[in-house]
């Protein structure tokens, strides 16, 4: 089973690739969708979060005050690796165990129209922090979703509603974006219209399966 890290920084539009692998059949581990998971009201990792954080970051409702937690560990160096360290560990973990799951199966990957069923198993794994928390290591290859930073910016501030200041805040957070580029095996570049990111995305995956 050939495992391929899909990683980008916030904005450049890995969830569409996604979208897209997942269209065509085929498998992801998505580090985000985890990283929900282990924080719905009840799961240990929230009460460890309102321990650590305070009452505040909780809804009345139970559930996690994502914006606050944000504003909290976003303007406080020492409290983000405080959250990074609660959250990663957990999240690897259950990504080692979920990719064990794949491993003890057999499926063929059915790739983009006008290729050849691959003969061999393929599985995606989605996680903004690929490189910056070791599951780089886990994966075969690495692919790199990529965009211009005022295209990234507009994106963002479109879906969520930001500042230009808490846009600067998650950037500056994450890994260089020359540095992700650089660890890349392939690098997608989502500058463009979806259709342009498709036919990158059936390209990589034909050349996979010729």
């Amino acid at each position: 089973m050939q495992i391929i890290g899909l990683t980008g920084g916030i904005g450049a539009g890995k969830s569409t690739v996604t979208e897209r692998l997942t269209k065509l059949g085929y498998k992801v581990i998505d580090a985000d969708k985890i990283a929900r998971e282990i924080v719905l009201p009840g799961e240990k990792t929230l009460l460890e979060l309102e321990e650590a954080f305070g009452s505040e970051i909780i809804f009345d409702d139970g559930t996690l005050n994502r914006k606050k937690l944000a504003d909290i560990v976003f303007s406080d160096f020492e409290k983000k690796e405080l959250l990074d360290r609660l959250m990663h560990g957990k999240i690897n973990e259950i990504v080692k165990d979920r990719i064990a799951i794949y491993e003890n199966e057999e499926f063929l990957n059915i790739g983009p129209e006008g290729s050849a069923p691959l003969r061999h198993s393929i599985v995606f794994l989605d996680a903004p922090l690929l490189l910056e928390t070791g599951l780089d290591k886990l994966v075969n290859k690495i692919w790199v979703v990529d965009a211009d930073e005022g295209i990234r910016r507009s994106r963002i501030i479109e879906r969520d509603g930001l500042s230009e200041e808490e846009i600067g805040k998650r950037i500056s957070s994450q890994m260089n974006r020359q540095d992700k580029r650089d660890c890349a095996d392939e690098v997608l570049d989502n500058s463009g219209t979806i259709e342009e990111l498709h036919k990158q995305i059936d390209q990589l995956l034909y050349r996979i399966g010729s």
